[in-house]
């Protein structure tokens, strides 16, 4: 991977490419991409954990939520997981809705990594009580109404990088010297990094540091446009416009994975890094509203849980014996809930089209 990235900055007139660039081809290279080799990201083996891995608790109680609401959300029995991973969300939510309706369900999964598409479908393949089809882009679905849920999928957007210099936005690029990358700043001349500062009315401090994900525009777009009626469910981590602008963030939230450690330069490792950065929730939700997606809610992911039921799987799965799987998933249940856990770290955002007013 390092060699196709230096071949890539070599073929470019000023010997540099853009953070977006090197990331698009350090994760997505169709043969040697973090997301596209053969090999585990999630998990004990992998890079890092994501909420739907540590237990299938959130999935079940996703799928319950889902079938006890179509009727309310007059929507149709189809449901859209964008960037399934391993499939194991995918098999828990139709594990869920199994156990609350009996109507027959169809599970779209859009995934562009062949490793997890693989993974998916070897863990689905004797699922019951659903039809699971394969796509690598959500246009490719057909879907005109249902529920879209995607977990830690906007994290992973492609970033430009941007820093202030003496009043003057600068763009920081990706070059290589004495064989390794560097960074490289020039004054910023992309309109399209302009246009997001003034859409978010955003000013940077001087000296600050920030990821600019172009690339999320266009994706809900893409969305709204097939879209006729549903309801969206994005689960990640990231900042409001007055969390971006507090001094702890002055140097933006870039950050790379490798076996379990956290890399503040994500010029190491192409290609065997999980390279991931904050999610503007303020620009995802009015870019939204721009293409026709209501915004109906923003809750942490342990208010939205509770929100949704978990102390009622609680209940349902007293055991005395510790080593039981039910005493197993209500420790699972407690650390998605419990003060400093996980789900304190990432935002439920919550969108629609057509369906009216929504509150969960």
């Amino acid at each position: 991977m390092k060699e196709i990235i230096k071949q890539r900055i070599a073929a470019t007139e000023q010997q540099m490419i853009t953070y977006a660039d090197f990331i698009e081809c350090a994760l997505y290279h169709p043969e040697k991409g973090y997301y596209m080799k053969d090999v585990p990201k999630i998990g004990r083996g992998g890079d890092f954990y994501t909420t739907s891995n540590v237990s299938d608790v959130f999935g079940r109680l996703m799928g319950k939520w889902y079938a006890n609401n179509t009727g309310k959300l007059n929507l149709g029995r189809t449901v859209c997981e964008i960037g399934g991973g391993n499939g194991r969300f995918a098999k828990a939510f139709i594990q869920g809705w199994n156990e609350t309706s009996a109507e027959p369900l169809l599970y779209y999964l859009v995934e562009t990594s062949p490793y997890h598409k693989q993974l998916q479908k070897e863990l689905l393949s004797e699922i019951t009580g659903a039809k699971v089809l394969y796509f690598e882009d959500y246009r490719e679905t057909g879907m005109k109404e249902g529920l879209i849920f995607s977990n830690e999928l906007f994290d992973a957007f492609p970033v430009h990088v941007i820093e202030n210099h003496k009043g003057v936005i600068h763009e920081v690029f990706v070059g290589y010297e004495e064989g390794n990358f560097v960074e490289k700043l020039l004054p910023a001349e992309n309109k399209e990094i302009f246009r997001f500062l003034k859409e978010g009315d955003i000013g940077l401090a001087e000296g600050q540091r920030m990821e600019v994900p172009l690339g999320m525009e266009p994706f809900l777009r893409s969305i709204s446009e097939k879209l006729d009626k549903g309801i969206l469910i994005s689960v990640d981590y990231g900042y409001t416009k007055k969390e971006w602008m507090q001094p702890g963030r002055r140097n933006g939230s870039l950050r790379g994975y490798y076996k379990h450690q956290l890399y503040k330069d994500i010029l190491q490792h192409p290609g065997e890094m999980d390279i991931t950065s904050h999610v503007h929730f303020d620009a995802l939700i009015a870019q939204g509203k721009k293409y026709g997606l209501d915004f109906f809610q923003k809750k942490r992911q342990d208010e939205f849980l509770l929100s949704i039921g978990i102390l009622e799987e609680l209940a349902e799965h007293r055991d005395s014996n510790p080593f039981s799987e039910a005493s197993k998933q209500n420790r699972a249940i407690r650390s998605l809930i419990m003060p400093g856990g996980i789900s304190q770290s990432f935002s439920v955002i919550i969108q629609g089209k057509n369906i009216g007013k929504f509150q969960v």
